[in-house]
């Protein structure tokens, strides 16, 4: 069965049908505060049980709880704070107790109701979260433009975020349903922000040998320039399923968030995420959620062994090549043979190669899926 969720409750933060119509009739009697897409994302999240059993943005406690021990006050693990910076001025306009409007897109999105309002040390953030404060981390950079103030408290979610991937989307109630009607006792999730390559996919089956079923779970939202854009990533993904993988062994549907490129940190997120969408397992390879030289090619793992209580499993990886010599796809811990025969699947590679209109070597990428890509005129973030 699916796994249990993060602290033993889905949760459920959409207003019902009364309480919208409302507040849609009151909405000039509350403080607004227009959010940003990846925290709009956040409040979806939140809303539909993705961050269990956060039912709202971080209190005080719970933000330095996380910051300093990994760990919720009531010792549950977490990695990634999930807060709501606002501005001094916006925070004039409200007090603990109150009720605000969260907007987006200048439409009505949420209420929050405040709990907490309190400063933070952005240094302090950056270092915890990162374990860098150099500006040039793209998580670092954006905690050095947050707002000065922090807003905490339950949110009931009134609106939506305009999705034009509805049909990749399930939500975690859905996902639960979908892998009991399936028979999936045993399900291993996998992050992925990138289109797949031959190391993604044996990467992906290694695990599914062990298990019921996989669950694709592409990070759909803002990433960094270079990125490949969310439309690739998902018509990729759709190539590769309906070519290579045996009918009802995957389920893929993507998840909004905004990417941090915290590392270890948010592998540990990242893990809790997949774990509420019902997995029982979840796949860690290498440099999981990094950027740069900023974390060691493991460390994600190394700290993922530090939580024995997490509920789901991480199944750890070695990094995939192909090897001329053994003739297939193998990693260190099976193929003895030296850098001169392997074929490492590098990222900055593929991307040349697309970039220049080039077709990846068949030991690189599946050709159905080089060809997609390869249709869209602008496959990269810009």
């Amino acid at each position: 069965m699916p796994s249990r969720p993060h602290g033993g409750r889905l949760v459920n933060r959409l207003a019902s049908e009364s309480v919208r119509e409302k507040v849609g009739g009151e909405l000039s009697e509350f403080a607004a505060v227009a959010v940003r897409e990846g925290v709009a994302f956040d409040v979806e999240n939140i809303a539909y049980g993705v961050y269990s059993p956060l039912e709202g943005f971080m209190v005080e406690e719970e933000f330095h709880s996380v910051l300093d021990t990994l760990r919720l006050p009531d010792d549950l693990p977490w990695g990634i704070p999930i807060v709501l910076d606002v501005s001094e001025e916006e925070a004039s306009k409200f007090a603990e107790g109150d009720s605000i409007l969260l907007t987006h897109g200048g439409a009505p999105l949420a209420l929050l109701h405040v709990e907490d309002i309190y400063g933070y040390d952005r240094r302090e953030l950056a270092s915890r979260v990162f374990g860098t404060t150099d500006p040039n981390h793209p998580g670092v950079g954006k905690v050095q433009a947050m707002n000065a103030i922090l807003v905490g408290g339950k949110i009931d979610l009134i609106g939506e975020v305009a999705n034009p991937f509805e049909r990749h989307t399930l939500r975690p109630v859905e996902t639960r349903v979908l892998f009991r009607e399936r028979g999936w006792r045993t399900v291993v999730g996998f992050q992925t922000r990138n289109v797949p390559h031959l190391g993604h996919e044996y990467l992906q089956k290694s695990a599914l040998v062990f298990v019921d079923g996989l669950f694709i779970n592409p990070v759909i939202g803002r990433k960094k320039r270079g990125d490949f854009r969310d439309e690739v990533i998902l018509k990729a993904y759709d190539t590769l399923i309906e070519n290579y993988y045996p009918r009802d062994s995957v389920a893929l549907s993507i998840v909004r968030y905004e990417m941090r490129y915290a590392g270890p940190r948010e592998a540990l997120h990242h893990a809790i995420m997949r774990k509420n969408f019902g997995c029982t397992h979840f796949i860690v390879g290498r440099d999981h959620a990094g950027v740069g030289n900023y974390y060691k090619p493991y460390e994600a793992q190394e700290l993922l062994k530090e939580f024995p209580d997490l509920g789901i499993t991480p199944l750890f990886f070695k990094e995939f090549f192909y090897c001329r010599k053994c003739g297939g796809m193998v990693n260190s811990r099976v193929c003895p043979h030296g850098e001169s025969y392997r074929v490492k699947f590098s990222g900055t590679k593929i991307r040349k190669m697309l970039l220049d209109g080039k077709t990846p070597p068949p030991e690189l990428m599946r050709p159905e899926v080089s060809e997609v890509i390869l249709s869209f005129d602008k496959p990269f973030v810009e």
